[in-house]
């Protein structure tokens, strides 16, 4: 079986089902019964018209499961639907899809998981080992999804922003098992920005690019986390970083800048640096001033009291600091950060600790008490 083919056409055979009445959920279902047929049947005798096929036996699965509990006007009236043997539509109804799945009636955790279910082709199974919860917990995540989108029609234009949104979470969940999340991210932006055209659509694909170019060098052999002015350059992805620059740069061209754009920018700029020293730290200001006008986000605020660390010296990055709310995320980490950097070192040492035990995930914990270890031992070798 060619699984990138069937992971290929399940959104598009979905779509042409949901779009021809049938409710969200039924039509995943009947998909399902669909691949499952496919899985038994290709192997030995392949169609014509693979999309064409999966399409036809979608749909009376689905014909076959409404005739227990529809009305038999509807049952007839979709009877009469059914399509002609023969080729598929061309029409790509992918995008639509895209918007259902980012409703903004599901949580996001619901849209990753029917994004990646519905759009990705992916298994539950596969959903549920890449997120390191049970099957079982992913399946009923998943129903419900179905559930809440069942009765949505598309009578409506859908919001590009949520939708990238939702990808962006899934590119920012990594990987894990058999299923590569960023990597996953990264087919489905493509797949969208061949559906629409749209900036930020592709600010979001120069910007996984150019973040998943330094996968590599990201981590050291031990597992422990390698910070981006150690990391070794010649281990980056050259030629990822070179697509996601020629995509940020059409983008930006169009003058519709957008928070993804900028962060690509950002991006960009670090990755043409040959070595951390020769970073331009000025631009990477400008652009965060951009970005906090964009998003209004602390967050971003806080990467750019960084940014002016780098570029002004670190009392200027610590008076930016001292602007900000103290309870935001990496906000103790930071100002470790820029402690060392002004030579305060047995302060650095103190909220490097601190930011340990707030750190999200173990490997930036493990970071965290390193880089506390290290400045209590040269403060008691007297360096």
């Amino acid at each position: 079986m060619d699984e990138a083919l069937i992971r290929s056409l399940t959104p598009g055979v979905l779509t042409v089902l949901v779009r021809r009445g049938a409710d969200f959920a039924a039509a995943e279902d009947a998909v399902q019964d669909a691949l499952v047929e496919a899985v038994r049947g290709w192997p030995d005798d392949p169609p014509r018209d693979p999309k064409g096929w999966l399409v036809t036996v979608a749909w009376r699965r689905f014909l076959d499961a409404s005739r227990a509990d529809t009305a038999r006007r509807r049952r007839e009236d979709r009877v009469e639907e059914e399509p002609a043997p023969g080729p598929a539509p061309g029409v790509d109804d992918t995008l639509q899809l895209y918007f259902l799945c980012a409703h903004p009636s599901l949580t996001p955790s619901s849209a990753v998981a029917l994004t990646l279910r519905a759009v990705g082709g992916l298994t539950t199974r596969q959903i549920a080992r890449a997120y390191l919860v049970p099957e079982a917990t992913m399946a009923q995540r998943i129903s419900r999804a179905k559930r809440t989108v069942s009765g949505v029609r598309f009578d409506r234009p859908g919001d590009v922003a949520t939708v990238l949104r939702v990808l962006y979470l899934v590119f920012n969940e990594g990987y894990s098992g058999d299923v590569d999340l960023a990597a996953e991210a990264i087919r489905l932006t493509r797949q969208l920005a061949a559906s629409v055209d749209h900036p930020e659509v592709a600010g979001l694909l120069a910007l996984m690019l150019l973040h998943h170019a330094r996968r590599a060098a990201r981590t050291a052999p031990d597992g422990s986390l390698v910070p981006l002015a150690e990391q070794d350059r010649g281990r980056w992805d050259t030629a990822s970083i070179a697509q996601g620059v020629r995509i940020l740069q059409a983008a930006l061209a169009r003058d519709r800048l957008g928070e993804f754009q900028a962060q690509a920018a950002i991006a960009a700029l670090h990755a043409d640096a040959p070595t951390a020293g020769e970073t331009d730290w000025v631009q990477i200001v400008e652009w965060y001033d951009e970005l906090a006008l964009l998003t209004d986000n602390p967050v971003v605020r806080l990467n750019r009291a960084v940014a002016v660390s780098e570029a002004d010296g670190p009392r200027a990055g610590l008076a930016e600091l001292a602007t900000l709310d103290d309870t935001l995320p990496r906000h103790t980490a930071v100002a470790a950060y820029l402690h060392e950097r002004d030579g305060d070192l047995d302060t650095a040492a103190r909220l490097y600790a601190e930011a340990a035990h707030k750190a999200p995930d173990l490997a930036e914990r493990d970071h965290l008490v390193r880089q506390a270890a290290r400045l209590n031992s040269r403060h008691r070798h007297g360096r």
